[in-house]
């Protein structure tokens, strides 16, 4: 069964403004905390799980050099620390300090917030189906980018 799409949305250009507008909001509301968004992702994401930097930056969306050059904040911060791992010693493995975990923490409240306030926008009937959509579309038919040339890069934050 194929479902009918308005042939007048233009999909690319409402997931980029909730975005674009979602990483600005959440940018703000996280200069409080002393950390960025991507920052913040990949503090969560390294928290309870001994991630290389190569794994931490697929589940955060960044490629390498991004990864490396926000490590190198978070280090400069005293946040996160990288270790070699045991079992290959070309890879590192981010480990969180406790400050980090504090500031995770912080910023996870903020995020929470904003979170909430944003899905508050819509209809309680409609934030569970939207965020399902969401989380069914990346995880399937938008998991992963086609081969493209050139290839497309992802807009860096301001």
């Amino acid at each position: 069964m194929t479902t009918a799409v308005d042939g007048d949305v233009d999909l690319m250009l409402l997931l980029g403004q909730a975005s674009h507008a979602l990483n600005t909001e959440l940018t703000a509301g996280l200069t409080g905390a002393g950390i960025s968004p991507r920052a913040h992702c990949v503090l969560r994401h390294a928290l309870d799980a001994e991630l290389t930097q190569s794994e931490l930056a697929e589940q955060c969306g960044l490629d390498k050099t991004t990864m490396v050059v926000t490590l190198d904040e978070l280090e400069q911060a005293g946040l996160a620390r990288r270790r070699a791992s045991h079992t290959d010693r070309r890879a590192r493995l981010v480990w969180v300090t406790a400050a980090g975990r504090r500031r995770a923490a912080q910023a996870d409240a903020i995020v929470q917030r904003i979170v909430a306030d944003v899905l508050s926008s819509l209809p309680d009937s409609e934030r569970s189906a939207f965020t399902d959509g969401l989380k069914h579309l990346v995880a399937d038919r938008l998991s992963a980018p086609v081969p493209c040339q050139p290839p497309v890069r992802r807009r860096r934050a301001s």
